[in-house]
């Protein structure tokens, strides 16, 4: 049997460790071999706490997301963790940083996807992402694109939280309990020092979203016991033999 695989797209370095840290550590525990790539480093938008350093430049500030970003991926298990390095606020992609992130996908065959909300006023970065990622998915399943190479098939996106979801017209349909690997995406967490003010941010939410799973699951009657979760959104219809 083929080994499974999963491939997240993250607008920036940190972004991956907040909102699925738990999904990749999970499932890297289980055998999936887990890429990740960082469309950006974050380095103009999402680095504040470096850049009120004295001498601060951006090569420096992507050098220290960079290692940030690897010392967290090295702690949840990923298997591969690749770099665009395509610039931040705003984050833009020509055909030719497309068409590698094409070669990404039809090399790794994702079982699934992950990537941000489709809508976030806050940070347009981030369904950006979300829209190039989809659009990739999309030419990855094109016979025609560089003929002879073995196509994608139809792996699922799920959309993982956006910080304000009522804002970005998030709704999520998956809860996924994290509370095994809670201590692995935790200390990936604490890898993030750049954007420390986030810590205890995430931390809240994967209680939160361990009250829903346990309700969920079956409530007072009877739910499943959970302390951190993390939910998700699915893009297309999922196929099933039984509900």
């Amino acid at each position: 049997m083929t080994a499974r695989t999963a491939l997240v797209v993250s607008a920036h370095s940190a972004d991956f460790v907040w909102r699925c840290g738990g999904a990749i550590a999970l499932h890297a525990q289980k055998g999936v071999a887990v890429t990740v790539v960082c469309l950006s480093y974050g380095e103009r938008g999402e680095s504040a706490k470096l850049w009120k350093q004295d001498g601060m430049t951006l090569e420096k500030v992507k050098a220290g997301r960079r290692v940030e970003a690897e010392n967290a991926a090295k702690t949840l298990g990923v298997h591969d963790i690749q770099f665009f390095d395509c610039g931040d606020y705003p984050l833009e992609l020509d055909r030719e940083q497309r068409f590698r992130l094409v070669d990404v996908i039809r090399k790794v065959q994702p079982d699934f996807m992950l990537s941000h909300s489709l809508e976030d006023p806050y940070n347009t970065d981030h369904p950006y992402a979300t829209r190039v990622a989809l659009e990739c998915r999309m030419v990855a399943q094109a016979w025609g694109h560089n003929p002879g190479e073995k196509v994608l098939g139809a792996p699922q996106l799920y959309l993982f939280e956006p910080h304000q979801t009522e804002q970005c017209n998030w709704k999520p349909d998956t809860i996924l309990d994290i509370t095994d690997v809670w201590d692995r995406k935790k200390a990936a967490i604490e890898c993030m020092e750049g954007q420390q003010h986030l810590w205890d941010y995430y931390t809240n939410a994967a209680q939160n979203r361990a009250n829903q799973f346990r309700r969920n699951s079956g409530g007072q009657a009877g739910g499943r016991e959970a302390k951190y979760a993390e939910a998700f959104q699915s893009i297309f219809p999922r196929t099933v033999d039984e509900l």
